[in-house]
């Protein structure tokens, strides 16, 4: 008897799934492990340093810098719910996860998935604040602004998660229970539901679709009032900052919301499960590595304040007391 099912009359329910992963070659996993243990030792490394360099810097208590660390923190933690997961299953031939474990890793990646879109958006009228109007930024973004806009990105991203969870796990998989997937994402698991998903993917489509339409609408809106407001910029070196910190803010969002509109708004007749595992790779774990990177070397305050702890390190070690 298969212990992946419980037979319940003339049908089964899966109990288990299995995740398939990209290649069942030993020699290739074993590669594959050590590429993607060093990308997510990077990704903690660099996100949780920039979280703690935020913290201990009081030049950086700013609110352009806390929504970085709350981006930073959920990069981190984006990662870990994929990351750890995967690197276990490309070691062991029990590539098993049980219903309860899929739902839970559904319902917290796609809670910080969605709040990242969110907390995007915030982050792009936080620019426009500071840089259309620069005499009121401290009274616009204080902290009865910032910390409401970031409570409700993550409510945001509860609510959302919630819902596709719950309307996912709801049907029935009753054939096939290996998801061809490195992690419990929605389309592979509609894939091989033996209930019919035309509500779920409409709830896929129009949802995600949603959320991308009204964030990426705040983003183009706050950075076209900051194009205006360069504009009228007489200072050449005023100009090239505000494009080196904007600059960063405006590829991480173009590389983040490309990847999930590819990925979950449009039809689900177009998805290709091996070629949409790559992509939700560069989503979940590429991306949260280079954030750090986009985000702290073009930005002279967070480069500034980790020559300083390097130096305040280097100093502490020098000249033991």
């Amino acid at each position: 008897m298969d212990s992946h099912v419980i037979y319940l009359g003339n049908r089964t329910e899966v109990t288990m799934f299995i995740l398939t992963g990209f290649t069942d070659d030993h020699d290739l996993q074993v590669f594959l492990f050590s590429l993607f243990l060093a990308v997510y030792l990077f990704t903690l490394v660099g996100n949780l340093g920039l979280v703690s360099l935020v913290i201990a810097d009081i030049q950086l208590h700013k609110p352009m810098y806390y929504f970085l660390s709350m981006l930073s923190f959920l990069d981190a933690c984006y990662s870990t719910v994929v990351t750890p997961k995967m690197l276990v299953n490309f070691l062991m031939k029990d590539k098993t996860i049980s219903l309860p474990g899929c739902a839970t890793q559904m319902l917290v990646f796609v809670t910080f998935g969605t709040t990242e879109c969110f907390l995007l958006a915030a982050m792009a009228y936080d620019r426009y604040v500071a840089i259309y109007n620069p005499l009121l930024y401290s009274v616009r973004m204080s902290p009865g602004v910032y910390v409401p806009l970031i409570t409700a990105s993550y409510v945001g991203g509860i609510i959302h998660a919630t819902v596709h969870t719950v309307a996912t796990f709801s049907l029935s998989f009753c054939g096939s229970s290996e998801i061809r997937h490195v992690f419990c994402d929605i389309p592979p698991l509609l894939a091989i539901s033996c209930s019919d998903t035309h509500t779920n993917q409409l709830l896929l489509f129009y949802c995600v679709g949603t959320i991308e339409v009204v964030t990426i609408l705040i983003v183009l809106m706050s950075y076209g009032f900051i194009l205006l407001a360069i504009l009228r910029m007489r200072s050449a070196a005023g100009r090239r900052k505000v494009f080196s910190t904007c600059g960063s803010h405006l590829a991480g969002v173009s590389i983040y919301h490309g990847t999930i509109l590819f990925m979950y708004v449009r039809p689900s007749s177009t998805y290709a499960l091996e070629q949409d595992m790559v992509v939700s790779i560069f989503y979940t774990i590429v991306i949260p590595m280079l954030n750090p990177i986009i985000y702290s070397l073009r930005n002279k305050d967070v480069k500034g304040a980790m020559r300083k702890f390097c130096k305040r390190n280097w100093f502490e070690n020098k000249v033991p007391f």
